[in-house]
């Protein structure tokens, strides 16, 4: 496993529609997905994309917090880990919610956005099961900033309002 490399909207990778994976038997897939696991941890974040880290292919892979705040707050989805290839969103409630984003790619930056209150994602796991997820609340807006990465669309493309993050801290 290995940290990669993650890449900045000057990459055009990151604004390129990413690929279909078919081949769930290459070993360079589960490297891949292992990889990607370890830098979301390294990088302290919920939620990351295939195309961030330079790999045009749809694979995301997505974890949040795993303490005791956060399993309070998110009870069982707290902590696990959820690699989905090819993912799409199956259904979304026509509830909107304004929230606040940040991006791995984009550092320094935070913006408001709205995304649905809750979704239904279907995709195929690590290892090309077909699988669904039914989510809601902050884990349904982290599905949907990765699966608009695989799109080549980035969350300041859908932001109300953008700032620094110095902006955040007054």
């Amino acid at each position: 496993m290995a940290i990669r490399e993650i890449i900045s909207p000057e990459n055009p990778i990151l604004r390129k529609k990413a690929q279909r994976v078919t081949d769930f038997k290459d070993p360079k897939l589960q490297t891949l997905i292992e990889d990607m696991a370890e830098t979301l941890e390294e990088a302290v974040g919920v939620g990351l994309a295939a195309p961030q880290v330079a790999i045009s292919q749809r694979i995301i892979v997505v974890q949040l917090p795993d303490d005791e705040e956060s399993r309070e707050e998110y009870g069982a989805d707290a902590g696990v880990l959820h690699v989905v290839i090819n993912p799409e969103i199956a259904r979304a409630s026509d509830n909107m919610v304004s929230g606040v984003e940040a991006c791995l790619s984009i550092p320094g930056l935070f913006g408001s956005v709205d995304r649905h209150d809750a979704i239904t994602i279907k995709g195929q796991d690590r290892h090309g099961k077909p699988i669904r997820i039914k989510t809601r609340g902050w884990l349904a807006r982290v599905f949907q900033h990765e699966i608009d990465h695989l799109d080549g669309i980035l969350y300041v493309d859908r932001a109300k309002r953008i700032w620094k993050a110095e902006e955040m801290a007054e």
